[in-house]
């Protein structure tokens, strides 16, 4: 889609929603029925802030450029979900902007069977924090997610603390470093979404306090987006096992994404063995 074309289709979803929005919801008062459904470009201007000409100008499709405080303003003014917010900002040529507010975190019974039809192949559900939300019984044996953890419970089911603060977990990467070196750098790009979310920092300082490991890497300000491609453990029972992973978003809220860890063939057939026989 050229920009042409994405600023008529963004002038299309703004008459859209605001044709869907009745003028009582929006704080206006009752008038006579009207020649067309919604608000008015101008009750929509107004809400907003912004001027009748530039607003319509918009809906248009002209070559104008919306800046980010613009668009909260038309996001709150039309009263947006998420998703169309995330639309608007698409559209728009915007990025959206980090994230403030901590927002509960909902995956679904259809996200956990998702995980679950994957059987020998370990997949987990995370958060914005890389809090675990979802996982299945391959990833909480081969990465001993409900193992206590006696130095802080209250990070027992965060992935980040566990990879660097769970001796048991760290002792099954046959490359630790390589992938501690991934795993911080893209937590750091994970974090830039939410710059005043003091669970954060606190996981972060209490990492520090615990683990020089992470302290070292976190101190080097590698930033990266994805952490995909081939991952090794070794587990006491099963040996060598070797994945290929990939990271999928969840389409509805990009902050919670599946972690996938698809074995090769030979981990493919011990895994199969290991759970027909442990049922």
């Amino acid at each position: 889609m050229n920009d042409s074309e994405r600023r008529k289709v963004l002038g299309e979803f703004l008459r859209n929603r605001r044709a869907n929005l009745c003028p009582g919801d929006a704080g206006f008062p009752p008038t006579n029925p009207r020649r067309k459904p919604g608000l008015r470009r101008e009750e929509v201007a107004q809400i907003a802030n912004v001027g009748v000409s530039w607003y319509t100008w918009l809906e248009q499709g002209r070559d104008i450029h919306p800046s980010v405080q613009v668009l909260e303003s038309l996001s709150r003014a039309l009263r947006l979900t998420p998703d169309e917010r995330r639309h608007l900002y698409l559209l728009s040529g915007q990025s959206l902007p980090p994230q403030v507010n901590q927002i509960e975190e909902k995956t679904g019974s259809l996200l956990q069977q998702a995980v679950n039809e994957l059987g020998s192949a370990p997949a987990i559900v995370i958060g914005r924090r890389w809090d675990y939300l979802v996982w299945n019984k391959a990833a909480n044996d081969i990465f001993a997610i409900s193992q206590p953890d006696r130095i802080n419970p209250s990070y027992e089911l965060n992935l980040l603390w566990q990879f660097f603060a769970n001796p048991v977990l760290k002792g099954r990467f046959r490359a630790w470093e390589q992938v501690a070196s991934g795993v911080v750098a893209e937590f750091r790009t994970a974090k830039a979404r939410y710059l005043e979310d003091s669970s954060f920092e606190g996981l972060i300082e209490d990492l520090k306090a615990v683990n020089a490991d992470f302290g070292r890497l976190w101190l080097q300000h590698h930033a990266r987006s994805v952490l995909d491609g081939y991952i090794a453990l070794e587990h006491p029972v099963l040996g060598i096992l070797e994945f290929e992973h990939t990271t999928l978003q969840v389409p509805s809220d990009p902050d919670i994404r599946m972690m996938m860890f698809l074995p090769l063939q030979e981990t493919r057939n011990n895994l199969v063995h290991y759970f027909e026989r442990n049922q």
